[in-house]
């Protein structure tokens, strides 16, 4: 029905790395009050809601994607009384609150593994994966870890292995336990009670739900050899879907964490998701009773794109989706090369075009069915970081396999909001936890929002258009693709309005025609 859409289904949502967005104590790491300080800058761009990516306690192997006490803030991130001030500021500003919940896992130092690896017969004996060896002494399947080596790591004092999918530190619960499904639902509680909009809930195609014993992946018969990291790992020469991903019994945590936000009102649940066919497995995070949407990965190709493939990322989607808001397209986030530089590269085109291609990129997916996340720095057409030096590498996936590969550090460096300031503003530590790019300070974000011709600016001036466009805000429906080689062309359409889109690769230029 028109105008009946829920916030989240036309949302664009922005997404903050705590550790690179503001420090305010001045230890060279981000925090939750330089988050508080910065709300006024994101709420002027005219988004809807902001998505924070992990800042529970934690030991930050994985910077937070590995939780030691999901209730809990790590300490160089704040206090509890300071996301409750973060909160309290955003809501009046309008901003809806997102927290990055992590479910498929936690940390080594969390008290559930800590207890759990102490013997067969604790309370929390059964909370993660753990099974006997081979006759041979080898593990019970032949996964493979995404961060490299195989998916599973002897622990001595109970003579079993245990399942990891990520580092070894960050073990996978078991959520074939009711009991673990519970102490999540719970953790979900925790938040929204506080008053948090929604949880973006990393990884959830990683989530472990079936009992010994596993079966092995299959082989990937049609992988090629990639001239990225990535696609050269042994974890891409195989299938995962069923054995070691995507397993159908994920679906119980979907419909608990589902029933527990329809509780509540107006909660939003995201899934970050992928596999062998991520749009099938969409298809099974969103049915009717689980998860309002998924973080679709179409568009996050590490490589880039050019036009053909952007057609092809989109129409894959929106074919089975189109009418609905169960999608979130992305061009960047925390994993992935900033879009501006992928994106140039691909495209063949020049750092003069730069600002440019990342506004008609911002454009572009602003203006697709469902939501939108857009990363810290797009808004100012920041490039990815040329060079990471080695000694000064974070990333636990880039050391692994450093220096051929460089990983996400990258993407992760320091936002810089005075070109003229001390570390460019973001901080007045001799050392930042990631060195500032110097190329970031001439598009410093406070500069830009001065300067009236940037790309803050004119996404601003866009967002606030897109409200009153009927079509691109009280539907989510549109047409097929079409356009020439170097153009993409679609209709949005509702009662009130049919909008043509047309995004030009060739002038940079994206132009909008009522019909």
């Amino acid at each position: 029905m028109e105008d009946s859409l829920q916030w989240w289904e036309t949302a664009v949502i922005y997404q903050i790395y705590p550790r690179s967005f503001q420090d305010s104590n001045n230890d060279g790491i981000g925090d939750l009050p330089g988050i508080t300080k910065r709300l006024g800058y994101i709420a002027d761009l005219g988004v809807d809601a902001i998505w924070i990516s992990p800042f529970f306690k934690s030991p930050q192997n994985d910077f937070g994607y590995d939780v030691a006490d999901y209730r809990d803030i790590n300490p160089e991130y704040g206090t509890l009384a300071d996301f409750d001030k973060l909160l309290t500021t955003a809501h009046d500003l309008d901003l809806k609150v997102m927290v990055d919940i992590v479910p498929a896992h936690c940390s080594d130092q969390h008290a559930w593994f800590v207890e759990s690896r102490q013997s067969r017969d604790n309370p929390k004996a059964d909370w993660f994966h753990w099974v006997d060896p081979e006759p041979d002494g080898s593990p019970p399947t032949n996964w493979l870890s995404f961060f490299g080596g195989p998916a599973w790591s002897w622990e001595p004092r109970r003579q079993q292995y245990y399942l990891h999918n990520f580092l070894a530190s960050q073990p996978n619960l078991n959520h074939a336990n009711p009991d673990v499904v519970e102490a999540m639902m719970d953790v979900a509680r925790f938040w929204f009670d506080r008053g948090v909009d929604g949880f973006r809930l990393d990884a959830v195609h990683t989530i472990n739900a079936d009992t010994a014993p596993y079966a092995n992946n299959q082989a990937n018969l049609d992988f090629v050899l990639g001239e990225l990291p990535q696609q050269q790992q042994p974890f891409f020469r195989q299938l995962h879907d069923s054995a070691q991903l995507n397993q159908p019994a994920i679906q119980t945590f979907s419909a608990a964490i589902r029933a527990v936000a329809d509780s509540y009102e107006g909660k939003f649940l995201m899934g970050e998701l992928h596999g062998d066919d991520p749009i099938a497995a969409s298809e099974a995070f969103t049915a009717p009773g689980r998860l309002h949407a998924t973080y679709n990965f179409n568009l996050l190709h590490w490589g880039g794109l050019d036009v053909d493939g952007l057609k092809r990322a989109v129409t894959d989607a929106v074919e089975v989706f189109n009418g609905s808001g169960r999608l979130s397209f992305a061009f960047s986030n925390h994993d992935v090369p900033r879009s501006a530089t992928r994106q140039l590269a691909e495209l063949g085109l020049g750092e003069d075009r730069q600002e440019d291609l990342q506004l008609l990129l911002l454009q572009l997916e602003t203006c697709l069915i469902g939501s939108t996340c857009v990363f810290q720095g797009e808004e100012l057409a920041l490039q990815d970081a040329d060079t990471i030096p080695v000694e000064q590498m974070q990333d636990p996936w880039g050391i692994e396999f450093a220096p051929t590969f460089l990983g996400r550090d990258t993407c992760r460096t320091p936002m810089v909001w005075q070109s003229d300031a001390s570390q460019g503003g973001f901080s007045q530590a001799n050392l930042t936890w990631l060195p500032i790019d110097s190329r970031h300070l001439s598009r410093a974000a406070m500069d830009e929002v001065a300067r009236p011709e940037s790309v803050y600016n004119a996404y601003s001036a866009f967002l606030a258009w897109r409200k009153a466009q009927p079509a691109l805000m009280s539907e989510n429906t549109m047409s097929g693709i079409s356009g020439g080689p170097k153009e993409i062309i679609f209709d949005r359409i509702s009662n009130r309005q049919t909008l043509r889109c047309r995004f030009d690769f060739e002038t940079l230029k994206a132009t909008f025609e009522e019909r």
